[in-house]
């Protein structure tokens, strides 16, 4: 008898759900509308916290305003993973402009073109529509190209380390 978890009653959910690390989770949010809600829940948010980085650190990193636990575990994550100072960083094949864990701005994408076969040729995209524009100005273009210079910079850290 197979079960569908999207009839199963949303407390049952949330304690499977508590099972799974912050990758899982994050990709729990993608199935499906309830899943998103569910995988949203800020009491999972917050062990998840609590347990990766301590109780102390949970007190002092309480949301405030209008954040979710779930958007001050990602901003600690990303403080932990590229620092806290200004940064350029790259997910997937976005770019964000980062200070202290918070982005601050999104860069634009770093499409490749259909026939363009090395890095030095592609075009980025301004904005999230996927327009396929060039970067709109020269500052652009060096953005991204710092952005590629950390991304570079860091993998050969990680390789030199392993």
């Amino acid at each position: 008898m197979a079960v569908d978890m999207e009839t199963l009653p949303a407390e049952l959910c949330l304690k499977i759900f508590c099972w799974l690390d912050h990758q899982n989770l994050a990709a729990a949010h993608q199935v499906s509308k309830r899943w998103k809600l569910l995988a949203s829940d800020d009491v999972l948010w917050f062990e998840l916290f609590k347990e990766r980085w301590g109780e102390d650190r949970a007190a002092f990193y309480a949301p405030a305003d209008s954040k979710s636990w779930k958007d001050v575990y990602e901003v600690q994550d990303r403080c932990d993973r590229v620092g806290l100072g200004l940064k350029i960083i790259r997910e997937g094949e976005d770019y964000y402009l980062v200070h202290q864990g918070e982005i601050q701005r999104y860069l634009g994408s770093r499409k490749f073109r259909k026939g363009e076969n090395n890095g030095l040729s592609s075009k980025g995209t301004l904005g999230e529509d996927g327009s396929g524009k060039e970067p709109s100005s020269i500052l652009d273009q060096i953005l991204f190209f710092i952005g590629d210079l950390e991304v570079a910079a860091t993998e050969a850290k990680q390789r030199r380390i392993l």
